[in-house]
């Protein structure tokens, strides 16, 4: 099988130039693509896949410098890093070199060319470029694959969610204890599930316990269970959470809850691994890993009075921030069509998916219940679908609670800049330039904000 042509984009404003390099190439077998503006190479390369990029760095604006050629490699490299691109100028120097190849470019070359140079370079630059994309490739291939075995719960194809990922591959497999932040909702007890999956624990059982579930003074014999006759109600003996989870992992969500009169207790079985159970004398001894959660500042119970010190350095060891659903829109729609298959199965519906309407709901609702809440109106969706696919009318997300951005005095700073941005694009009729005068914000900062609230 021959191998394919190498695709080559030549940008150059001399006529002449682009007929003869556009030959030369195609003589040595290259498809080429010929341009004569800064603008349309740009535009060229976003619309078309290519090999190489041959790029002038002078052009009629100023034939000297290569500044306009240096702007163009720039736009270019900033939306496909990995296009190789070779520039060339009648007006070389070091330091336009320099800056070339600073800004991204992979090679230079001077005119008048050397033309088995210019070849030889091309072809390299080419294989260079197939291979980071092929190793590119599968990487994203075996991450997405580890992923999906590991962590067969966790969605996180957003930017925001990629250090959670790399912190359980380097985390994971440790024993080191983790503490999980985050707004309620926001999915604290799934990462806690991928924590497990991959530590040396995995075959052995996680075991989940809410302590703001628990009353104080069941709090020990929840924890550490009780022997018959301890108390009025111990009518046989219980084995607690801690002997459940010996040689697993022990997840406590709602950490925060814990009555600072049991926090002693705990932070003896973290540092020695002993413990009684409730009524008995006999020292147990458990083997786990401490996994806790909760969407309190700690440091503020601390300095409260309410949280021990000693026991939050004792389950901090690693700590885990989850965004919420605002600040990782993009995997909205992977999480809808995860909540839709588990609720079509249960519910047993057949549904193609959610109509355009319903998700451009879903992409611009605000989520102040997170995740939790995008899951309950989802199952919302599928019971009272009545056609092929989930409408917005079905999803009914006014009716999940006030709509989210009315009180402001409910809001956080980023909640309340996100509806700021969102009203003055709609009230410029999503003019950018115009919503970013409104605002006060330079073009480039409202941009920046449009791009993290997935606007």
């Amino acid at each position: 099988m021959n191998p394919a042509p190498t695709r080559v984009l030549v940008a150059d404003d001399q006529q002449h130039v682009l007929e003869t390099l556009r030959l030369l190439l195609k003589t040595k077998g290259c498809e080429v693509e010929t341009v004569s503006s800064p603008v349309a190479a740009v535009r060229t390369a976003e619309r078309r896949e290519f090999d190489v990029v041959l790029l002038d760095l002078n052009y009629r604006r100023d034939t000297t410098s290569g500044e306009e050629g240096l702007e163009v490699l720039s736009s270019i490299h900033r939306t496909d890093p990995m296009l190789p691109i070779v520039v060339m100028t009648a007006y070389g120097s070091i330091d336009v070199a320099v800056e070339a190849m600073r800004r991204g470019a992979r090679d230079f070359v001077q005119k008048p060319w050397d033309n088995e140079r210019l070849i030889t370079t091309i072809r390299t630059q080419a294989e260079l470029g197939r291979a980071l994309r092929k190793g590119n490739a599968l990487e994203l291939e075996n991450r997405e694959l580890r992923t999906n075995t590991q962590h067969p719960d966790l969605v996180a194809e957003s930017e925001s969610m990629r250090p959670l990922l790399e912190i359980i591959e380097r985390v994971g497999p440790s024993d080191a204890n983790v503490l999980i932040l985050g707004e309620n909702g926001v999915g604290k007890g799934v990462i806690a599930r991928a924590l497990h999956a991959v530590s040396r624990r995995a075959a052995k059982s996680m075991v989940s316990v809410n302590i703001g579930g628990i009353s104080e003074s069941l709090f020990e014999s929840e924890l550490f269970g009780h022997v018959r006759g301890a108390f009025t109600d111990a009518k046989s003996d219980r084995v607690g959470r801690f002997e459940l989870a010996d040689g697993g992992t022990l997840f406590l969500d709602e950490v925060a809850n814990m009555p600072l009169t049991q926090q002693a207790k705990l932070l003896r079985v973290i540092e020695t691994g002993d413990f009684e159970r409730v009524g008995s004398s006999q020292t147990k001894r458990a083997n786990v890993r401490i996994l806790s959660a909760t969407n309190a500042r700690l440091q503020d119970e601390v300095a409260a009075g309410r949280f021990r010190e000693d026991l939050l350095f004792r389950l901090n060891t690693v700590t885990m921030v989850v965004p919420p659903l605002r600040e990782r829109r993009e995997d909205i729609p992977a999480l809808a069509a995860r909540f839709l298959r588990a609720y079509g199965v249960r519910y047993r519906k057949t549904l193609r998916g959610f109509d355009e309407k319903a998700v451009r709901a879903l992409l611009e609702y605000g989520w102040p219940g997170n995740v939790r809440e995008l899951d309950h109106v989802v199952e919302r969706g599928v019971l009272m679908a009545s056609g092929p696919q989930i409408t917005v009318n079905d999803l009914a997300l006014g009716a999940a609670g006030a709509e989210p951005y009315q009180r402001l005095e409910d809001l956080s700073l980023e909640e309340v800049e996100y509806v700021l941005v969102k009203k003055a694009l709609k009230r410029c009729d999503g003019n950018v330039a115009r919503a970013a005068e409104a605002l006060g914000l330079s073009r480039s900062a409202l941009y920046r904000r449009l791009q993290r609230f997935g606007l």
